[in-house]
């Protein structure tokens, strides 16, 4: 994977996991012990979006590899249509395809990722960093918009409990009419959702790669 991310942008992501910087953002929503703040981005008339969180049965390691396995997440995530890594005249992305409800046409996004296992102070972080490619030369199809301004960082730790900290930021412009109830719904509803499906996956992920 092209390594395109600095080491300051990993520091940033785990010192959320200490000191949350939300100075200018809002609480939006609470819900599962998920606490998401979002800020107003003028430039795109979007929101960005910070999650602070934890699963409470999984450890950190474990959620970092369930992440990061795209041909897992095919199974336990149902909205993905299609998620692989593929070379792309030579500049190595994955590509992922998300399903959108009728009569919205489904959004892909082309993207770069880099993961790394961090020792601080005795303390083990794993920072997952991506962000949009819109320079790697992948066509676009009829049956998905594009998503060119997509970008998310992941920091997790052990919170002491046999469980993982979690911290999110994420940024993402669909493009398109998106109704204001659907983007309400992802932030409100699918993030949380989200993380309760990460934490089935990572309960299950033992059995599935002893299948494999």
């Amino acid at each position: 994977m092209s390594l395109q991310f600095g080491d300051e942008e990993f520091q940033s992501a785990w010192q959320e996991l200490d000191e949350p910087q939300l100075d200018g953002w809002e609480l939006f929503t609470e819900a599962m012990g998920v606490q998401i703040h979002r800020r107003y981005d003028r430039e795109t008339g979007l929101y960005e979006y910070k999650v602070y969180g934890a699963l409470d049965s999984c450890d950190p390691e474990l959620c970092a590899d369930v992440y990061m396995d795209l041909m897992y997440r095919k199974q336990w995530d149902s909205y993905v249509k299609e998620l692989y890594v593929k070379d792309f005249d030579g500049q190595t992305a994955i590509y992922w395809e998300v399903k959108y409800p009728f009569p919205l046409k489904n959004r892909d996004y082309v993207y770069v990722r880099e993961r790394r296992d961090l020792d601080i102070n005795g303390r083990k972080i794993f920072v997952i960093l991506a962000r949009s490619s819109p320079e790697t030369a992948c066509p676009e199809t009829s049956s998905a918009l594009r998503v060119t301004d997509y970008k998310q960082s992941v920091a997790m730790e052990s919170n002491g409990a046999g469980g993982t900290k979690v911290f999110m930021n994420y940024f993402d412009n669909p493009g398109g009419m998106i109704p204001t109830w659907l983007v309400n719904w992802a932030a409100k509803s699918g993030v949380p959702s989200f993380i309760k499906d990460l934490q089935k996956a990572c309960n299950k992920y033992k059995s599935y790669c002893e299948k494999k």
